[in-house]
């Protein structure tokens, strides 16, 4: 171990003793910003970037076990990035459903997807959903997969299954109308029945939110890392557990 590597480990042994478990968050959502400029930073390509992005999921998974993080939200793949180039979209689809794969042979996680598998071919989404269902009684944390999310379209598309269902118990539209909540809303989200996150961290140094989980997070407090995700550390991590602790979360009260 270098000198570096040891200061750091004490530093974030340090952090990590210091951090009061009970005001820790919940859910932690990750928008996984950066392995592209990694790569290009490097001299590396796309692909190369996506696979050091995934390789780190792993390693960022069991920081959140050991701080007792109960539910993780990744997200994954957006509706806007299957735009980009094909071979590209090809390389990351393909790299990610294999990341998902190995997450749930490791037997501890159970994985739940959230977004629109539609945008994936039958091969992949057949892949995704066997190893999400492969996990179905692990009893470890809960860890969403965002595959083919977009805030809006799961918004509008919580609002379209709310009405079919009101119209399939004979509800006129008057009375649909009248039942719209954000409770029957909720309970058509992809991720109906969870908490919503507590924080959320955005790597690369972008501070926007780009369409994540824009009905959950309206409460969320949110960390801005500079770090490309390749590149994310532990101790950026604590760093992020440790903000959240300090802040005077009031809830818009």
């Amino acid at each position: 171990m270098s000198i570096k590597d040891a200061i750091y480990q004490l530093y974030e042994n340090r952090v990590s003793r210091s951090l009061e478990r009970s005001r820790l968050p919940r859910h932690v959502g990750v928008i996984l910003d950066g392995n592209r400029r990694w790569a290009k930073m490097i001299g590396a390509s796309a692909a190369h970037g996506h696979r050091a992005g995934a390789d780190k999921i792993s390693e960022f998974l069991t920081w959140c076990d050991e701080a007792g993080i109960e539910l993780v939200t990744l997200w994954l793949l957006s509706t806007e990035n299957m735009s980009r180039d094909e071979s590209e979209i090809k390389d990351l689809v393909g790299i990610i459903v294999s990341t998902v794969e190995r997450l749930a042979h490791v037997g501890h996680w159970r994985l739940h997807h959230v977004g629109d598998l539609k945008v994936l071919d039958e091969e992949n989404r057949e892949r995704l959903l066997k190893a999400i269902d492969f996990t179905k009684d692990c009893d470890g944390p809960l860890v969403n997969v965002a595959v083919g999310y977009s805030g809006r379209s799961e918004i509008t598309e919580a609002v379209r299954a709310l009405i079919l269902h009101k119209a399939e118990e004979g509800m006129s539209p008057e009375e649909i109308a009248n039942t719209v909540c954000d409770e029957e809303i909720e309970a058509h989200l992809y991720t109906r029945g969870q908490p919503d996150p507590d924080l959320v961290i955005r790597t690369s140094g972008e501070q926007r939110l780009s369409g994540f989980m824009p009905w959950q997070t309206v409460h969320s407090e949110y960390y801005f890392c500079e770090a490309y995700w390749p590149d994310f550390r532990r101790t950026d991590f604590l760093r992020a557990l440790r903000a959240y602790e300090i802040r005077d979360r009031r809830h818009g009260r």
